[in-house]
C-alpha cells in the first residue's frame, strides 16, 4: 500500500527518529541539509532574474514543502527545481504563465499515473537512452544559455571590477581545484561571495523591480499550455517519473533501508507529494519543483540521515519568503547584481552535473541492472551488451540530444529518441526474420559483437 493504514503511528515514529537523529548529530543534518543547494540556487536565481517565477512563492511553498517532506517521509528527501523545465525557462525567458503551465502539465500528469498506477507503465514504454537524451540535452542547453546570456557579453575587464572574466576564470579555476574534495561547498561559498559583490555593486536603475504582485494569482491561457507542453513540459515529464519518483524512491532504500531507518517512500507517495506541491504552488507563481535521486544522494554524502535537514532547510526558506513577501525588492536586487561571472559558471555546473548522466547508458544504467530474488542490486551485477546494442543505445541518446539541441525543444529531441529507438527494434526484427533466427543466435554467442558499427565491445 503507498501509505500506512493508520497514519498516527507512522508519524510518529519519524517524528522520534528526525529528533533523534538531530540530537545525535546536528552538525552532520545542518551540513547535510546544504547538499543540493548547487542545484537550486543559480536555477533558482537565474528564473527570478529572468521574471519567470515569484521569489516569495517560490521560497514560500517550496519551504513548505521541504518541511511536510522531512515530517512525512524522515529521509532527506530534496525538494529541487525541474531542471529540463528550469533550463528551457531561462534559454526562452518563459513568462510567469507559461512557466507555471509546464508545471501544471507535469504535475497533472504525475498526479494521474500515481493514482492509476501508471508509472510503471511509463517506465516500461520509456527507453533510457532516450531518458538520458532529454537529461543530457537540457544540461547542455543549460550551459549554452549560461555562455551566451551571461560568460559571452563580459569583457576582461568590465562591465566593472566585481563581474568580469577574471573573476569566471578564478570560479572555474575553483571549481577545478576542489572536485577532489566532494564535501567542500562550492556553490555556497561561490553563492556567498557573489552575494557579498553585489552589495558593493554601483546601484543601477536598470535594477529589476517586480512587475507583477508579490504572490501572484496566474491564469495561464491555452496558448500558454500548448507553449510550455511542447517545448518543455514533454521533456520533463519522464524524468520525473523515472527520476524524481521511481529512480528516488530505490535510492531511498539503498541508502536508507528499513529498518533502521523509516519505511522507504513508494513511487505512488511520491508521484502525489510532486504532483501536490506544483498543483498548489504553480498557480501562485512558484518554482516548478520535484524530488530527485540526485540530491537525496548528495545531502547523504554530506551526512543527512533524517527529515530534519530538510526540515530546518525549508524553515530557512520559509522565512526568507516571509522576509521578501515583506518587501521583495531588497532580495530581487542582490540576486540581479550577483555577478554573471559567478552565476554563469553555477549554471554551468548545474549543467554539466546534469549531462554527466549520460555517461552510464552502457554502463549501469537503470534498465540494465540485474536483481536477485528479492529485487536487490548489489551496484555490480549488470546486463552485459555486445557492441551493436552499446551502440545502438549510445546513437539513440545522441540523436535525442541533437534533437534538444538543434530545436531548442525537448519534445523534438524525445519524439527523435523514441524513433530511433524503434527503427533500431524494428530493423533487427527483419534482419532476424530474413536470416531464420540464424542472426539472432550469432548475436547472442557475441560473433557479431562490433561488427557493422565500428565498435569494439
Amino acid at each position: 500500500m503507498p501509505f500506512p493504514p493508520n497514519p498516527i503511528p507512522h508519524l510518529r515514529r519519524i517524528h522520534h527518529h528526525n529528533v533523534h537523529t538531530f540530537k545525535s548529530q546536528p552538525l552532520a543534518e545542518l551540513s547535510g541539509s546544504l547538499g543540493d543547494l548547487g542545484t537550486l540556487l543559480p536555477l533558482m536565481t537565474a528564473l527570478v532574474i529572468t521574471h519567470s517565477i515569484s521569489l516569495p512563492s517560490t521560497l514560500l511553498f517550496t519551504g513548505a514543502a521541504n518541511i511536510l517532506t522531512g515530517v512525512a517521509f524522515g529521509i532527506p528527501l530534496p525538494v529541487q527545481p525541474m531542471k529540463a523545465i528550469a533550463a528551457v525557462a531561462i534559454a526562452r525567458k518563459f513568462t510567469l504563465e507559461e512557466n507555471a503551465a509546464a508545471g501544471l502539465v507535469v504535475a497533472g500528469l504525475v498526479g494521474l499515473f500515481s493514482v492509476t498506477g501508471l508509472i510503471a507503465w511509463a517506465n516500461r514504454v520509456t527507453p533510457v537512452p532516450v531518458v538520458k537524451g532529454i537529461q543530457v540535452g537540457a544540461g547542455l542547453s543549460l550551459c549554452m544559455s549560461a555562455g551566451t546570456t551571461m560568460l559571452v557579453p563580459l569583457r576582461w575587464t568590465g562591465p566593472w571590477w566585481g563581474d568580469n572574466l577574471l573573476w569566471a576564470v578564478a570560479a572555474a579555476l575553483l571549481l577545478l581545484a576542489t572536485s577532489a574534495y566532494p564535501k567542500f561547498p562550492y556553490a555556497m561559498f561561490v553563492f556567498t561571495t557573489g552575494v557579498a559583490l553585489s552589495l558593493l555593486a554601483p546601484t543601477s536603475s536598470e535594477s529589476p523591480t517586480p512587475s507583477t504582485p508579490l504572490i501572484p494569482i496566474l491564469h495561464p491561457s491555452a496558448h500558454d499550455f500548448w507553449t510550455a507542453t511542447s517545448t518543455a513540459s514533454l521533456g520533463q515529464l519522464p524524468l520525473t517519473l523515472l527520476n524524481s519518483v521511481i529512480a528516488a524512491s530505490a535510492l531511498a532504500a539503498d541508502l536508507l533501508p528499513s529498518p533502521p531507518y523509516p519505511p522507504t517512500p513508494s513511487v505512488t507517495a511520491l508521484g502525489l507529494s510532486v504532483a501536490a506541491l506544483n498543483l498548489v504552488g504553480c498557480w501562485f507563481g512558484a518554482m516548478p519543483a520535484c524530488h530527485g535521486s540526485g540530491g537525496l544522494a548528495g545531502q547523504f554524502r554530506f551526512g543527512a540521515r533524517s527529515g530534519s535537514s530538510i526540515v530546518f532547510l525549508g524553515a530557512v526558506k520559509f522565512s526568507l519568503g516571509v522576509v521578501a513577501l515583506w518587501n521583495a525588492q531588497p532580495i530581487v536586487s542582490v540576486l540581479a547584481g550577483i555577478p554573471k561571472a559567478l552565476l554563469g559558471v553555477l549554471v554551468l555546473a548545474a549543467g554539466v552535473e546534469l549531462a554527466k548522466v549520460g555517461e552510464s547508458v552502457n554502463t549501469d544504467a537503470r534498465d540494465l541492472r540485474v536483481f536477485d530474488a528479492e529485487r536487490a542490486w548489489d551496484g555490480k551485477r549488470v546486463k552485459e551488451l555486445d557492441g551493436r546494442e552499446k551502440s545502438e543505445r549510445w546513437v539513440v541518446m545522441l540523436v535525442t540530444v541533437a534533437g534538444v539541441l538543434a530545436f531548442r525543444n525537448d519534445a523534438v529531441g524525445f519524439v527523435a529518441g523514441l524513433a530511433w529507438h524503434w527503427g533500431f527494434r524494428g530493423a533487427r526484427g527483419v534482419r532476424e526474420w530474413r536470416d531464420g533466427g540464424e542472426y539472432a543466435e550469432e548475436e547472442r554467442r557475441g560473433l557479431l559483437a562490433g561488427e557493422d558499427v565500428g565498435v569494439v565491445a
